[in-house]
């Protein structure tokens, strides 16, 4: 079953349920994909559909970043219970160690030699780790290993 079809499939349980968070969640999710289909006219992949829920996770930490700045606590947790929801969606996240070997592998096949080739091994390494990996933690061990010591 593809993640689309899942996405679907949680909907109508959290509606038989009546878990409203959940289901208004949910209903984002698949408001984006069909926003997405409709504007590009295309049937998503699950690949696609991760990138999308991936925006939506990083939406939602801005969002809670700021509301828990601005004193606001009661809507910092509705973009937490969102957060959880849209977590579930993810695939499994890769460990610390996963994430430096393939960065190290990434910089060796690209021959980098500095920092001037960062949009190199993150040409090569974003697509291995898309959804699996926070793209900020990756970005800084790149930057990391290919800064001479």
């Amino acid at each position: 079953m593809g993640l689309k079809a899942q996405i679907t499939e949680d909907m109508k349980t959290a509606m038989r349920a009546k878990e409203a968070g959940r289901l208004a969640t949910i209903r984002l999710i698949l408001a984006e994909i069909k926003r997405k289909e409709v504007d590009e006219q295309i049937e998503v992949s699950d690949e696609q559909t991760v990138a999308i829920v991936e925006k939506m996770i990083k939406q939602r930490k801005d969002s809670i970043t700021q509301f828990e700045a601005g004193g606001r606590a009661d809507l910092a947790d509705i973009e937490k219970a969102e957060l959880a929801v849209l977590s579930a969606y993810m695939p499994a996240g890769l460990s610390d160690e996963e994430i430096a070997a393939e960065v190290a592998a990434a910089v060796a096949a690209s021959g980098a030699a500095g920092p001037q080739d960062m949009g190199k091994v993150m040409g090569i390494v974003k697509p291995k780790l898309a959804g699996r990996a926070d793209m900020t933690v990756v970005s800084a061990l790149v930057k990391k290993a290919l800064t001479p010591a």
